[in-house]
């Protein structure tokens, strides 16, 4: 009987990228203008691409038309968050607008990378005004939209340079 021990040899990536270099929100930040938002328990920004259908012989195919924006984040409130004054913003006709910077920092990262995203030109879409219930913490969701063009990676997650990482002494 043959042994093959490459059947059982592990993966340099499944040594490399164990479990714990896995990003955990817990490491998340959202920064508003400028400012952090510490009782951020949420965020989520996606892009879509709007697509139109293009007729190819007998196939259907699709081309990019247009890109939107839009996400959310969602608050375990403390104080009201200026949303009194953005309120009083749209009733005067004025759309403010902001600047997001999403940040993953997560400590097991391999070479300590953080990614960091910024949104600009942001339009909050919904300001909830109340929300509760007896016994439950406060938590209300802000949804948003920005123009894709508007989107800048300032740091990426980046697969290290594979000399630099070999995981044998905790792999920084």
């Amino acid at each position: 009987m043959f042994f093959d021990i490459q059947k059982f040899a592990r993966d340099y990536q499944d040594v490399t990228y164990r479990g714990r270099r896995r990003l955990s929100g817990n490491f998340g930040r959202l920064y508003i203008s400028g400012v952090m938002i510490f009782e951020i328990s949420a965020f989520e920004a996606k892009i879509t691409a709007n697509r139109d259908t293009v007729i190819i012989g007998q196939s259907e195919d699709s081309k990019i038309t247009s890109l939107a924006g839009e996400g959310s984040f969602t608050i375990k409130q403390v104080f009201s968050r200026g949303f009194d004054k953005l309120l009083e913003n749209w009733k005067n006709g004025y759309d403010e607008r902001f600047v997001f910077v999403g940040v993953m920092r997560d400590p097991d990262t391999v070479q300590h990378q953080e990614e960091r995203v910024r949104l600009e030109n942001v339009a909050i879409n919904e300001i909830m005004v109340q929300k509760w219930a007896k016994g439950e913490v406060v938590e209300k969701e802000i949804p948003f939209t920005w123009t894709p063009e508007d989107t800048y990676y300032e740091n990426i997650i980046d697969l290290p340079n594979e000399s630099v990482v070999h995981e044998t002494n905790g792999g920084f």
